[in-house]
């Protein structure tokens, strides 16, 4: 977890500007999807280091933004976007990925708080982060209607972790609660009002997802590009062969529509239209697979070089698998696709 960093791009007022004032930031108003995924998208073009930063800031605060007081906005949130503290979003367990209504980390009532006891894995910023939005289960028996959001602080007595190591260099670790207690002040939103604050959180940064790997795309695709070009084969460039030339050209193509997609729905979401999971889904499901693929094919295009580690398309190429997994996977935002069609015909 890299502080310099996160201070840097705040003292930039990249942070600041993704944040309503009252949240310690720039804004004069709320939060704004087609600005998250802007910045994240010019970001990820340059630097999937810095884009990592500002995602997992914003993400690790957001909940509180959405749902807290003035005061706990302004308490918790605003030094997060002031790059003086890390943040983390803490939802997913050992056997609640996907299916987020199986969360089993428990919080039970203990005079004017809660103590929470369980096990968080995966989750960005972690074990180090100051402050953590954290999704447990209150109410036993009743599934996604039982979990309540909380800010837990990273010094909290019976909080302990350990980081994890992935497949492309990122923040990310294990925590364990004993019994780690938090007031009521510390509860966001209603008690067991979690569950949609957290698809209320996600069904923003979905489009932001889609976002940040359309920069990862675009920068695969201008080294495609510049590569194609340059290299010859047979005494000519290989852009001169169809093969190359029609394959730059389905990339780009499948390229523009991802970013039609996600700056359609994050312009849904900003305007409260009806569908906005909907919307959402469609847009990370089909900018990462999108991306996936256009950065698979600019390897391609490459040949082994590529491969050959420190190439941008091999760093590109480890970090663009990720976004197909979390803030749910291609497969459960199928899922909240089909759900929804069978639930609003008339709007597909």
């Amino acid at each position: 977890m890299n502080r310099r960093l996160i201070r840097a791009i705040a003292d930039e007022g990249l942070l600041p500007g993704l944040f309503p004032r009252r949240a310690g930031g720039s804004r004069d108003g709320e939060v704004s999807a087609v600005d998250l995924c802007v910045v994240r998208q010019a970001l990820a073009r340059e630097s999937t280091l810095a884009e990592n930063a500002v995602a997992i800031q914003t993400l690790g605060a957001y909940p509180i933004v959405l749902a807290g007081s003035d005061e706990m906005a302004a308490r918790y949130a605003g030094p997060v976007a002031r790059g003086e503290a890390v943040a983390a979003f803490a939802l997913t367990e050992p056997d609640a990925g996907t299916d987020a209504g199986a969360l089993a980390l428990r919080a039970e009532p203990d005079g004017k708080g809660y103590r929470l006891s369980g096990t968080k894995v995966f989750i960005s910023n972690a074990p180090d982060a100051d402050t953590y939005t954290l999704f447990a289960r209150a109410t036993q028996g009743v599934g996604t209607k039982g979990i309540t959001g909380f800010i837990v602080s990273g010094d909290a007595v019976g909080l302990s972790g350990e980081p994890l190591q992935l497949l492309s260099a990122h923040p990310i670790g294990r925590l364990e609660l004993d019994g780690v207690f938090v007031s009521e002040k510390q509860v966001l939103g209603d008690v067991d009002g979690g569950f949609r604050l957290a698809m209320r959180t996600l069904d923003l940064f979905r489009p932001s997802v889609g976002a940040s790997v359309i920069g990862m795309a675009q920068s695969a695709l201008e080294a495609a590009i510049s590569h194609a070009s340059s290299r010859q084969a047979f005494g000519r460039p290989i852009r001169e062969f169809q093969a190359v030339s029609h394959q730059l050209a389905e990339m780009a193509t499948r390229l523009e529509a991802a970013r039609a997609l996600v700056y359609s729905a994050a312009e849904a979401y900003d305007r409260s239209d009806q569908g906005i999971a909907r919307r959402s889904a469609m847009a990370k499901l089909f900018a990462t697979e999108t991306a996936q693929q256009v950065i698979d094919a600019a390897i391609q295009v490459h040949g082994a070089v590529a491969l050959a580690r420190g190439h941008l398309l091999e760093h590109l190429y480890r970090e663009v698998r990720a976004p197909r997994i979390y803030e749910g996977t291609s497969e459960i935002q199928r899922e909240i696709i089909a759900r929804d069609l069978f639930r609003r015909p008339s709007e597909g």
